[in-house]
């Protein structure tokens, strides 16, 4: 099978950890086991968010010089290579002598025109005091937003991908056997100008979104959404909290979920399953290959899909299929922020 795996950026870089190379190098080993025992079996393309990462090194550009901060589409492709390296080496050491795996940057056209460019909603860079954001609102001009958990963030236009410049090269190193990385923290985001010549933008594209308009272009058999939660869970926080098994993307969009939390990574989902009939799954890095057999996660499925969980052919998945959890699974509303 061919699949997309989008590794979200906070299952790189955990909730509350400092960001450190070190950090980010024992994630990034632990990423790399899981996609490593999915490639053994599957031809494998891999996505990732940059989410703190491109963040941090914004706030690390105003810190040296205010006055002319570094351009996220310039720090999102510097976040494509710091992140994509590390990916690649640790890849590579978890796989048998003679893999092959390539990182790529990836341009992605958006629409200048895109609303998302007066609305704001990509959250990006550390959790924030409130004291703190209000400073750093101040010094830099950012829109920040508050956290389920109470935290502050910086957020970003974050406008839809249309285009994944260089599908071409892509196919080409699949055709070659190659492992690929790409469209890392949503690809490069550019715009064609009045002159027809691609420019970059102010913005980071959510990776998720991408990744299913990247499974689309490769004819992908499955998208995998992976982040640091177990699954998408109807009614989060309450007594009668549910861990949904398996659902269609009709059921799945009846969901409230929050823009900068599980609500992209569901709309991308549903995207690619309408799309293709085929399925997405969304869950913990770990249980990678579980998900692929949907015996974990949440699995999006068309609606002809035969159900594994009751065992009867030709069973129609109507709705939702869950599981009862206990309230405290995760602190974030019902999945992690990217």
């Amino acid at each position: 099978m061919r699949v997309v795996v989008a590794l979200g950026g906070n299952a790189l870089l955990q909730r509350g950890q400092p960001m450190t190379a070190e950090a980010q190098h024992t994630n990034v080993r632990i990423a790399a086991r899981a996609l490593a025992d999915l490639a053994r079996d599957h031809q494998i393309v891999v996505a990732h968010g940059n989410g703190p990462q491109v963040g941090l090194l914004a706030l690390q550009g105003a810190a040296y010089d205010p006055a002319a901060p570094w351009p996220l589409d310039v720090l999102g492709a510097e976040t494509e290579g710091m992140i994509g390296y590390l990916i690649e080496q640790e890849l590579m050491n978890a796989l048998p002598t003679g893999s092959h795996c390539a990182t790529l940057l990836s341009r992605v056209e958006v629409d200048p025109s895109d609303p998302a460019f007066e609305d704001p909603t990509k959250p990006i860079g550390p959790v924030y005091t409130m004291a703190e954001a209000t400073q750093a609102a101040s010094d830099h001009g950012w829109s920040m937003v508050t956290e389920v958990t109470g935290g502050q963030r910086r957020v970003v236009p974050s406008p839809l991908p249309l285009r994944i410049l260089g599908l071409d090269a892509i196919k080409v190193l699949l055709g070659g056997g190659h492992i690929v990385i790409c469209a890392g923290g949503g690809g490069i985001p550019v715009v064609r100008n009045a002159d027809g010549d691609m420019t970059g933008v102010e913005a980071v594209i959510d990776k998720d979104r991408t990744a299913a308009l990247l499974a689309l272009g490769l004819d992908a058999d499955a998208l995998l959404l992976l982040t640091d939660v177990p699954a998408v869970y109807r009614h989060y926080g309450s007594a009668d909290q549910i861990a949904i098994d398996e659902a269609t993307p009709d059921a799945m969009g009846e969901l409230a979920l929050a823009p900068g939390s599980m609500g992209p990574k569901v709309t991308a989902a549903m995207t690619f399953v309408r799309a293709s009939g085929k399925l997405a799954g969304i869950g913990q890095l770990t249980d990678a290959r579980a998900i692929l057999e949907r015996r974990a996660g949440t699995r999006i499925l068309p609606d002809e899909a035969e159900t594994s969980r009751n065992g009867t052919s030709g069973q129609k998945t109507p709705g939702f299929k869950g599981t009862d959890q206990p309230a405290s699974v995760s602190p974030d509303d019902g999945g992690a922020i990217v």
